[in-house]
């Protein structure tokens, strides 16, 4: 980090909600308030009002989970994921610009294809998505097949809660099918955004 462009040995620090995507807050980093963050996880300012460290949430309780830290190409901005423990705005708002901060609901399709990930990196006992990766693709893809079975009988029924029900299990046998291949639910979206 180069801190000598700021007379004051500050640099701004964007906070970006890692799920989300949203853009929480701007506060000013110093050396030792990245180091601090950097060795805690959690993410802590120079206060320029205070004079002094202050950790978001040290009053709050809601803290920033640091997720990654990056630097722009003139290394003079942060840009810092984390996950939020609550309302980032002193004022009680989401964001410092009183937007809301949720996901579009189809973005929980990337936060489930990371915990399909973790599952085959860490293999838990008593998991049942381990139980299909142990079982191997015959029993996988046969589940896809199940699935996709029951989301058409529920269409041809009139039955949309069985419709929504029995789908929303297709994609999850799906997702599971493509990590065990080795691909993710991006994959698929990449293809068909070069349909579209």
């Amino acid at each position: 980090m180069d801190y000598s462009k700021s007379p004051d040995g500050l640099v701004p620090a964007i906070i970006q909600d890692n799920v989300t995507g949203k853009v929480l807050m701007l506060g000013y980093m110093n050396e030792e308030s990245l180091a601090k963050t950097k060795a805690e996880g959690r993410v802590t300012f120079f206060s320029r009002s205070k004079q002094r460290l202050w950790t978001k949430g040290e009053e709050s309780g809601h803290f920033l989970d640091v997720v990654s830290i990056a630097e722009d190409c003139d290394h003079d901005t942060l840009l810092i994921k984390v996950n939020p423990h609550g309302p980032t705005c002193h004022t009680g708002a989401d964001t410092c610009w009183n937007e809301r901060n949720v996901a579009d609901d189809v973005m929980f399709l990337k936060e489930l294809q990371d915990f399909i990930d973790r599952r085959k990196a860490e293999m838990p006992e008593g998991s049942y998505t381990t139980s299909l990766f142990n079982k191997g693709i015959r029993k996988i893809t046969q589940k896809v097949g199940e699935e996709a079975v029951e989301t058409v009988i529920g269409a041809m029924a009139n039955d949309d809660e069985n419709l929504i029900y029995e789908g929303a299990d297709l994609l999850y046998h799906l997702i599971v099918l493509l990590t065990y291949k080795g691909y993710r639910i991006e994959d698929l979206c990449r293809e068909l955004k070069s349909r579209h």
